[in-house]
């Protein structure tokens, strides 16, 4: 009778859970836990929380850019930092040489900065498809350039 209850106060029926923003019966998998609700999970699907932290972050960008930069000057973000930085590094020392090649290559004239190849943003990151080839680069936003990583990793996966 209590399970029952719970069922009806949490708003799931038969391991399905409706979302109250998109109105959706979904499995229980699909809501992130929280574990002040009455079910254990949070009322949104984890699709439209997603899209609410995304709108949420749109709108007040720029406060929240403040916040990050802030924190980032803690000092366990910054022993944090540093360790990743190294691991980094220490992982393909190849991607050292080829970051100062371009530094180097940048200073000296012999190369310059492109719009992003894929979208024209002004801001841009030089890719290495291969760490082989210090020089032969992809001029990439940081969003386009998530997202050849993410492109790269998928092809080495399948």
């Amino acid at each position: 009778m209590i399970a029952l209850l719970l069922c009806k106060r949490s708003n799931s029926v038969d391991g399905l859970k409706k979302c109250f923003a998109c109105g959706l019966h979904l499995p229980f998998e699909d809501f992130y836990k929280h574990p002040k609700t009455a079910d254990g999970y949070l009322g949104k699907c984890k699709s439209c929380q997603r899209k609410a932290v995304s709108v949420n972050r749109e709108k007040n960008l720029e406060r929240i850019r403040s916040y990050d930069r802030e924190r980032s000057k803690l000092p366990h973000r910054k022993i944090s930092n540093h360790e990743v930085t190294t691991k980094w590094r220490q992982a393909d020392s190849r991607r050292m040489r080829c970051h100062n090649a371009i530094a180097r290559a940048l200073r000296a004239g012999r190369l310059h900065k492109e719009p992003c190849e894929r979208c024209g943003a002004i801001k841009v990151h030089a890719h290495h498809d291969n760490y082989d080839e210090p020089l032969n680069i992809m001029w990439l936003c940081q969003p386009c350039h998530k997202a050849r990583h993410k492109e790269l990793d998928a092809s080495v996966e399948s």
